[in-house]
């Protein structure tokens, strides 16, 4: 049944991770076009205090988003692992327990969402220019989070199956799409900011349907039966163990972020609309480091669950290598052509922006290694079943991300502001290294000798 997916457990592990990594990668990207097609559309043919608007609530965007892949991608290494294992039928029981948790935890988060955003976005410092397209569009948002939670979560539980191919090709069809209705909502209906997000969330939706039809359709190993509906309370702690922590993982760094958000807001519309269109740069590149995370989590789970330390080992050297030649590739070209994509997202003051663009990608690209260890090492060990050790590296982000912003602030920096994300990365990856060694050095020679069973 295995050979039907992808076993992780054997095989060259810098060609599994690369071939695995490359789909998620280019998923990511397609992932990234949903924020990014409201960008340029809104850019172009709205103006760049609707752009300003939207990317005033990219930040509780990220908070809302990362939490929802957190905690799906939490609840299913248990998925990953029984994987690897070899046991099918604990593995159909972990997909019913991440599938109810992960219903409860939405249905939650939306009403809480939607309560607060307007005290949110008043302690943010939002501009009084834009908050009213900015509460618009992120309450759309806001109301669509199952929409979300159903993609990520039938996209996680393939992955951890191996299968990273198919949701990349959902998340294709799903962001043309979402560029389409872009188009009919905004410049058709004239919907402005709403229609943007609109747009999004229906398009979310159907990328989750479609997993959901293709899993029906040919995943035989995931078809439940009744006695799969029993599910041991065990298997509820387990992924709550591990699916709290990942998601306030990513709600600790959303946090930090909509700090610095709040000290750029000072700065006025149009330094947020530079920052916005710098952040929507960045985040095409950077998205390789999403995937090594993913892939190491999914990696990790499979290989803790056939106990094989030595190929954990193996994995993770595997991965830092890439990761290293990737961030010395991407900062080449974010630190000198990368300010020329401002054109996509910006038709009016152009230069003024592109100056303070390139700023901000010369800031961040000097510290694409970090950033790598983060993603690598953070989602890793969270595949091993490591909970608590890598949120407390989000806990360093935070403390050094919310530093130099309210420095930046004060002072009112913008330059001060791009640099609070390096001073984060910088923190977290070198707590994270000293966190694998002793999982690695010390942990997991107690829990299965020096080599598992290699």
């Amino acid at each position: 049944m295995k050979s039907m997916q992808n076993d992780m457990t054997v095989g060259n592990p810098m060609k599994i991770i690369l071939s695995f990594t490359l789909p998620i990668f280019i998923g990511n990207v397609f992932q990234q076009f949903y924020n990014m097609a409201d960008a340029v559309i809104v850019g172009k043919f709205v103006g760049n205090k609707a752009l300003a608007a939207v990317g005033s609530t990219g930040t509780i965007m990220f908070l809302i988003y990362g939490f929802v892949v957190g905690m799906t991608a939490g609840f299913t290494v248990l998925t990953a692992q029984k994987f690897g294992a070899g046991d099918m039928k604990s593995m159909r029981k972990t997909v019913v327990g991440a599938g109810v948790l992960s219903f409860i935890v939405g249905a939650l988060l939306t009403v809480l969402f939607m309560v607060f955003m307007k005290p949110l976005l008043t302690l943010m410092n939002t501009p009084s220019d834009i908050f009213a397209d900015a509460y618009a569009y992120i309450m759309i948002v806001s109301g669509g989070i199952l929409a979300q939670m159903l993609y990520n979560l039938l996209s996680s539980i393939l992955r951890a199956l191996g299968n990273s191919k198919l949701p990349l090709y959902f998340l294709i069809i799903s962001a043309l799409l979402n560029i389409v209705l872009d188009l009919v909502f905004i410049m058709g209906f004239h919907m402005g900011a709403k229609g943007a997000a609109v747009a999004t969330v229906i398009a979310q939706g159907t990328s989750g349907v479609l997993c959901l039809f293709y899993i029906i359709a040919k995943v035989p190993v995931l078809h439940l039966k009744r006695e799969d509906f029993y599910v041991e309370s065990d298997i509820y702690k387990t992924q709550l163990r591990i699916g709290i922590p990942m998601a306030l993982q990513y709600s600790i760094t959303a946090i930090g972020t909509m700090m610095v958000q709040s000290s750029l807001n000072i700065l006025g519309s149009t330094l947020v609309a530079a920052y916005t269109a710098a952040g929507k740069i960045e985040q095409v590149v950077t998205q390789a480091y999403v995937a090594m995370g993913t892939t190491m989590a999914t990696y990790g789970a499979q290989n803790m669950g056939a106990g094989s330390v030595k190929r954990i080992r193996e994995g993770f050297r595997a991965c830092t290598i890439i990761g290293a030649v990737y961030s010395v590739a991407a900062a080449a070209f974010i630190m000198t052509v990368g300010k020329y994509m401002t054109y996509l997202f910006v038709s009016e003051d152009v230069n003024v922006i592109m100056s303070s663009v390139e700023v901000y990608l010369k800031c961040i690209g000097v510290f694409f290694i970090p950033l790598a260890i983060v993603n690598i090492y953070r989602n890793g060990i969270q595949g091993l079943g490591y909970g608590l050790l890598p949120m407390l590296a989000g806990v360093a982000e935070l403390i050094g991300r919310g530093v130099v912003a309210v420095i930046a602030g004060e002072m009112r920096s913008y330059t001060g502001v791009c640099l609070a994300g390096p001073a984060a990365w910088s923190l977290a990856a070198a707590l994270l290294i000293v966190m694998y060694f002793f999982i690695m050095n010390v942990h997991l020679k107690k829990v299965f000798g020096t080599n598992g069973k290699d």
